[in-house]
């Protein structure tokens, strides 16, 4: 539901920390709902999260969205696209206020042709999003929405923060109206 990656965080803070050039890594800080990504639009850098949380969704042509996953403390975004060299695939968007690590392109390529551990973090990386990504889908096939629901609602309280009824049913796959009705026998 929200994922995090402390490995992650703790080797860019320290490439931050001992960088060279400040042009290589800034921090920036997005106030909540404004974007770090924008789907189909170019990613002009790397984000490292580190702190705050942020939502990533896809926009569908028919103009629903659909809540990928909330993503926290130092999880990374723009590195597919930088990969791939491909337009942002969807839209990432601060939830709270969000300061994050934001890496130039060309530092991130030097730092992939030249740091092992830099590699290595991002392997696992995106093996765990190949977990999750499974994990998530069977969990949609085998519980109701309530349970999913539940887990949200639970999820919401710990971090003591407010999701709108709009971002749990894109989160749960479900429209508004049938999230209310899962409200009601929640509640």
């Amino acid at each position: 539901m929200l994922r995090t990656n402390v490995s992650f965080l703790s080797f860019t803070g320290q490439l931050y920390a001992k960088q060279e050039q400040e042009e290589s890594i800034s921090l920036k800080t997005f106030p909540a709902g404004s974007l770090l990504l924008q789907q189909g639009g170019s990613a002009s850098k790397v984000f490292i999260v580190k702190s705050g949380i942020t939502k990533c969704f896809f926009s569908e042509e028919n103009g629903k969205d659909y809540i990928l996953e909330f993503l926290g403390e130092g999880e990374i975004v723009g590195e597919i696209e930088f990969l791939k060299q491909i337009p942002c695939l969807c839209h990432v968007e601060a939830v709270t206020e969000v300061e994050a690590y934001a890496i130039s392109l060309p530092f991130f390529k030097s730092l992939l042709e030249t740091n092992l551990e830099l590699n290595k973090l991002l392997l696992d990386e995106l093996a765990e999003r190949i977990i999750n990504t499974s994990s998530r889908a069977s969990f949609q096939q085998l519980y109701t929405v309530e349970h999913g629901l539940k887990k949200l609602l639970q999820l919401q309280s710990k971090l003591n923060i407010h999701i709108p009824k709009e971002d749990m049913a894109a989160y749960l796959g479900i429209t508004l109206r049938s999230l209310n009705r899962a409200l009601k026998n929640v509640v």
